[in-house]
């Protein structure tokens, strides 16, 4: 038998046009799943991307696989069905933060509820980019756009608050432009047998431009942003002189500074494994606190398709007499129409 071919990123790239805004994120994620995909060794007839609508979901169409192209908010519900027709494909969910937390909301809760194996990715710009500008589900209160001019009142949700809100076993951040930290979280999370969320902070040049510049900026980056390791400490800053530890007279996080009788063994211990340290962090934002990036939470279970399929062939080895599906058509109240 001949060594299998071994694919590269053009292999992936597709024939179409990739029409996004100059300076869209989207471009670097793109490139960067392009990358992955040799390397996660799966065939490519067996690779589907599922979206639903949004600048986002455009991406089904310049990867060099099979895609759907699906309808708003209803993406998850479109690859959990494609994921238990045939389990042996390997589906990623493209979508945005209007797309999966406005419209979509209550499909990204049941597809993370019932742990259908599959990769969510969510992009967030904290703006609806295709339809012109107006505020999302995550915009912060005070962005101004076509559908607020005077600024947004809204509280806004957060992705990975949301997800593991949903009881998600797998969930982890990253950011558009930094390759290597965004390639390996997606490897992480495609590893993870069962649904995978990851939020991807995406830049929006035209209507909401620089809002993460806070923490892609490589001046303020090492201050606004914690980059969490399994098993090491929330360590931070220019000089590597910040970290976070647990007040715990009054159960909450704080930041401080080493030194001065606080040590590198006082603060916390990223355990990916620890759901209540994982709502914490999500919990953290600037500027008051760094702001958290990696796997934040993951703490695998049965996913539901293995438990869905091996519910299916219990009953099955338990009747091994499978009925005649003609003669159940037409028992009870039937007739011929001639």
């Amino acid at each position: 038998m001949n060594a299998p071919e071994k694919l590269t990123l053009k292999d992936y790239t597709s024939d179409q046009e990739v029409r996004w805004c100059p300076g869209c994120g989207d471009y670097a994620i793109l490139k960067a799943v392009q990358k992955l995909m040799p390397e996660l060794g799966v065939p490519k007839e067996k690779t589907v991307f599922v979206s639903g609508i949004g600048c986002s979901s455009r991406f089904p169409y310049y990867m060099e696989t099979f895609g759907f192209h699906t309808i708003h908010g209803r993406a998850p519900s479109v690859a959990t069905g494609v994921k238990l027709a045939n389990p042996d494909l390997d589906v990623w969910v493209i979508t945005g933060d209007g797309d999966g937390l406005s419209i979509g909301g209550n499909h990204m809760l049941h597809v993370l509820r019932r742990n259908v194996n599959l990769q969510v990715l969510l992009f967030n710009n904290e703006i609806y980019g295709l339809t012109k500008g107006q505020y999302s589900p995550t915009s912060r209160v005070g962005t101004k756009s076509p559908s607020t001019p005077d600024g947004s009142v809204d509280l806004p949700l957060s992705p990975c608050v949301v997800a593991l809100g949903a009881n998600a076993r797998f969930v982890a951040r990253s950011i558009d432009t930094e390759m290597k930290h965004l390639t390996e979280v997606l490897r992480r999370a495609h590893a993870n047998d069962g649904a995978s969320f990851v939020e991807i902070y995406q830049n929006c040049p035209v209507y909401n431009d620089g809002i993460f510049d806070y923490i892609k900026d490589k001046k303020s980056a090492k201050e606004t942003r914690l980059v969490l390791e399994h098993g090491q400490p929330l360590i931070f800053g220019t000089d590597a002189d910040k970290g976070v530890m647990l007040d715990a007279a009054n159960m909450r996080l704080q930041v401080v500074t080493l030194g001065n009788g606080i040590a590198e063994s006082d603060l916390i211990v990223h355990d990916e494994t620890n759901k209540v340290l994982a709502q914490m962090l999500t919990a953290m934002r600037t500027p008051d606190f760094p702001e958290p990036i990696g796997v934040i939470y993951c703490n695998p279970e049965e996913s539901f398709t293995s438990s869905l399929y091996g519910q299916r062939d219990a009953v099955r080895n338990a009747k091994p007499q499978l009925p005649d599906i003609n003669a159940a058509l037409r028992t009870g109240h039937t007739w011929v129409v001639d």
